[in-house]
């Protein structure tokens, strides 16, 4: 392991960081920040706090990474190879979730009334907020005496730093060589295909440039929809990162818009999108969208899952009327299924096949090379041919058949074991944790009278409400049901139940292997 090459890019990072802080500092003006329909007792005053708590986190991110930097002056030039690359994509985001909880510790941010925000809760809205979870300990994001608006926009940004990741803009700038491949490897989720690049460097810029022009169009969007600048900005940065921090405590249900709505459901399923496919799109070849096995079963899964929570939900009247129906529907399937988690509509409240159904999507995500969480669709894609091709050796033992994806014969050898290996240690992930939480957590949520009384079964409760907690963090998605569900938050859990959320939300981000090799001792060893 290259120690001064590590430094060196780590230290860039944190530079980055600094710089990414300071865009949080001109919304603590209340022209610009202040959200003026909320009925609040203090009026708009510049948020002093807010503003010198992301100044001064600014400046320790820039502290630090100057010290990186100097440690590794040396090995400026140096080629940056896998297992440089793979470390620097995980430990960048264990800074990140250290450097990103800075501005809520010292800008005072509380987390319920009379509540100071801790140590860890801190780090687990930063690590939820990097790793487009969305998942929250805040339990009022309206008072801006308990969160100022620099801060609510400072959570926002680092959805959007999260959504294609800090590595990826740091090669997209920068450029790293041959260590530029491992690293977008590393940092882009999902088996992805071949870039028609030769180069990381464009590569990066590419997808970056995408993400950043739709970002911008949603906004003008949201805004054109009656929404501030503060609120179309930081929901866009939810959206298109399938993150699902809002700014408000009734989250995108808050503005009571149909069109906001559809207009989010359109963006998220971009989103979930292929950033390679959107790149066709744009440059006038969408047939290779629809040619594309994976978005095609990415589609399906969507509608075919919408028409089913709508068919169920309408004969068990979880609905109003039609036209709710169809669109809470679609919104709740497609913000599971892309892992965004926004909330319109109390889906814990619908029948057992709708509430089951937005559990199995939990694990599916949406497709590789997107925003989105979860297990990526194409993983499902080839499981299920690996899984027939195997069926069929058992009674052919001689016959060769290639996987095939669509026209494309697949002769990875190494990718079968990869997809199992991956399956496997997702089952064995959750399972292991969900046996942690249910021992570690208190039963005290579970006790309570009000959540007694809906929760019906009391501890039994506790097992499904852990699992979907496992699943909703792993998976990066956010809510969950029971004591996490659409109207509820994390703020209960213990402190060592919410550490072992950061981990798994960490895990889920990175896809496992960038921060599992960090605690194997022979990779920081020198071959």
């Amino acid at each position: 392991m290259n120690f001064r090459l590590l430094s060196r890019t780590l230290g860039i990072i944190c530079l980055l960081f600094s710089i990414a802080m300071l865009f949080s500092l001109p919304w603590a003006h209340p022209s610009l920040g202040w959200r003026k329909h909320l009925d609040l007792p203090v009026g708009p005053t510049f948020e002093w706090q807010g503003f010198l708590a992301l100044l001064g986190s600014s400046l320790i991110a820039a502290t630090v990474g100057g010290a990186l930097y100097l440690a590794g002056r040396e090995a400026k030039g140096q080629q940056l190879f896998r297992k440089e690359a793979m470390a620097t994509v995980g430990l960048s985001w264990v800074l990140a979730t250290i450097l990103g909880a800075l501005p809520y510790l010292l800008s005072g941010t509380h987390s319920a009334p009379n509540v100071p925000i801790s140590i860890v809760d801190a780090l687990f809205e930063s690590q939820s907020g990097f790793s487009t979870t969305g998942a929250t300990i805040l339990t009022d994001l309206e008072d801006p005496q308990l969160v100022p608006h620099c801060i609510l926009f400072w959570r926002s940004s680092t959805h959007f730093l999260g959504g294609l990741g800090i590595v990826v803009l740091l090669v997209a700038i920068l450029g790293q060589g041959a260590g530029g491949k491992a690293m977008m490897r590393a940092e882009i989720t999902g088996p992805t295909k071949d870039s028609q690049f030769s180069r990381m460097q464009k590569t990066a810029s590419v997808f970056a440039s995408i993400y950043i022009l739709l970002n911008l169009i949603l906004a003008i969007l949201y805004w054109l929809c009656g929404m501030s600048l503060f609120d179309a900005l930081c929901h866009a940065f939810g959206t298109l990162a399938t993150g699902g921090f809002s700014t408000y405590n009734a989250s995108l249900g808050h503005f009571e818009s149909s069109l906001i709505e559809y207009i989010t459901i359109v963006f998220m399923i971009l989103a979930g999108t292929n950033f390679a496919l959107l790149l066709f799109v744009s440059i006038g070849k969408p047939d290779r969208m629809w040619n594309d096995p994976e978005w095609r079963v990415y589609i399906a899964i969507l509608l075919l899952v919408s028409a089913g929570v709508f068919g169920f939900g309408w004969w068990s009247q979880d609905f109003p009327d039609v036209s709710s129906a169809v669109r809470d529907s679609l919104f709740q399937v497609v913000s599971i299924m892309t892992t965004t988690g926004y909330g319109t509509h109390n889906y814990d409240q619908w029948n057992n096949f709708g509430r089951g159904v937005l559990i199995l999507l939990m694990f599916v995500g949406g497709c590789a090379g997107s925003t989105g969480g979860g297990m990526k669709v194409i993983r499902h894609v080839l499981l299920a041919k690996i899984l027939r091709l195997e069926l069929e050796l058992s009674y052919h033992p001689r016959v060769v058949r290639p996987l095939r994806l669509g026209n494309l014969t697949i002769d990875d050898s190494s990718l079968r074991k990869h997809i199992l290996v991956y399956f496997g240690l997702v089952a064995a992930i959750f399972a292991c944790s969900w046996l942690v939480l249910i021992t570690i957590e208190p039963d005290r949520q579970w006790l309570s009278t009000s959540r007694a009384v809906a929760a019906g079964d009391l501890l039994d409760q506790k097992l499904i409400d852990c699992a979907s907690a496992i699943a909703a963090t792993l998976h990066n998605i956010g809510p969950g049901y029971g004591v996490i569900g659409p109207t509820e938050n994390y703020a209960d859990f213990a402190p060592w139940s919410k550490l072992l959320f950061v981990f798994l939300m960490m895990l889920g981000r990175l896809e496992m292997f960038s921060i599992l090799v960090l605690f194997v001792p022979a990779f920081w060893r020198k071959i």
